[in-house]
């Protein structure tokens, strides 16, 4: 009587989360998917992804490969019922990437997409900026006391981002040409504010701007509050327009992706914006002694109508005494 067994069919009532195939019928899975696929030896084209258009993931891979999840109905009964729990042990291995993959749709070949509205945007802003005559400059700052700061700092809930706005504030402070700008052609507007506006890449395309409003006068722990706040909002398109176009100087930082040094592209209507690159190991010459110290690479790109050579270096030489003397953040 047992061999009533059978209700094994109730396993695969698990497919509450059906798989949703591709219309067109091909297969589309992400890269770490496909590895973990032929290394589990699951052929792609009986699965179908719970992803973005019926995109397989690692995820859908991981539940077939334990058997929890059969990925087509017609191969669900196999799957399931001839290995009940034979690979469950090969599971946990591949854990670990699931949290490194964020599966994002990619675009079909071929296709053409038009600008989403911030895409526009900046767009326009783009082609703006080339009717600027702009120069570059860039220095090398230490950034060990810095780090040691932030790794203090971090449990409190105090980003990166809030240190740098602040030790820009200050040294943007003492240089008001920096945070000036050319509404004519003809004259320099100097600003009444320090609002230092930081880059922030969004999901869907494009960048957005947003403001840490009088960077210099509002202690760390305020401006990283302000951060966590504007950061949220930034990425649920929920920040008004001045919140994001109210910069009078900007910051761009790709040094969480690696990059060493790069030029940034002056926006519109400011005189300055700074690029930060990644903060890595270098052999220095001290005092007499061979060191080894943190350094980022910091680059200004500037409006040459009202900013100039010196200028751009003194704002950079205080910005280097401040980071590389971070207790001033503080006080």
């Amino acid at each position: 009587a047992t061999v009533s067994a059978p209700v094994a069919p109730a396993a695969p009532a698990a497919p509450a989360v059906v798989p949703q195939p591709r219309a067109d019928g091909r297969i589309i899975a992400s890269p770490l998917a496909k590895a973990m696929a032929k290394e589990k030896g699951i052929d792609l084209a009986t699965i179908g992804g719970t992803g973005p258009n019926g995109r397989i993931s690692v995820k859908d891979i991981e539940r077939v490969a334990s058997g929890s999840a059969p990925a087509a109905p017609a191969a669900t009964a196999s799957v399931v019922s001839a290995q009940p729990a034979a690979k469950a042990p090969a599971a946990p291995a591949s854990k670990a990437p699931v949290a490194a993959e964020e599966d994002v749709e990619l675009p079909p070949r071929g296709s053409v997409a038009a600008f989403t509205t911030l895409q526009a945007a900046v767009s326009k802003n783009m082609m703006a900026s080339l009717e600027v005559p702009e120069f570059y400059v860039q220095t090398v700052i230490s950034t060990d006391k810095l780090d040691e700061m932030y790794l203090a700092l971090k449990p409190k809930g105090i980003a990166m981002s809030p240190l740098l706005a602040k030790a820009v504030g200050l040294a943007l402070a003492k240089n008001p040409t920096l945070y000036a700008s050319c509404p004519d052609g003809n004259s320099i507007k100097y600003n009444e504010h320090v609002n230092v506006a930081v880059a922030v890449a969004m999901p869907d395309g494009g960048l957005i701007t947003p403001v840490l409003a009088d960077a210099d006068l509002h202690d760390v722990p305020s401006l990283a509050s302000s951060w966590k706040d504007l950061l949220g909002r930034a990425r649920s398109k929920q920040l008004k327009p001045e919140e994001y176009s109210s910069g009078t100087f900007t910051i761009s930082n790709l040094g969480m992706f690696g990059v060493d040094a790069f030029k940034p592209i002056l926006p519109p209507g400011t005189a300055a914006i700074m690029s930060v690159g990644a903060s890595k190991p270098a052999v220095v010459s001290k005092d007499g002694e061979i060191k080894v110290e943190k350094q980022m690479t910091v680059g200004l790109a500037a409006d040459h109508r009202i900013v100039y050579g010196a200028q751009a270096a003194e704002f950079l030489r205080d910005l280097k005494e401040i980071i590389e003397n971070p207790y001033q953040l503080l006080v």
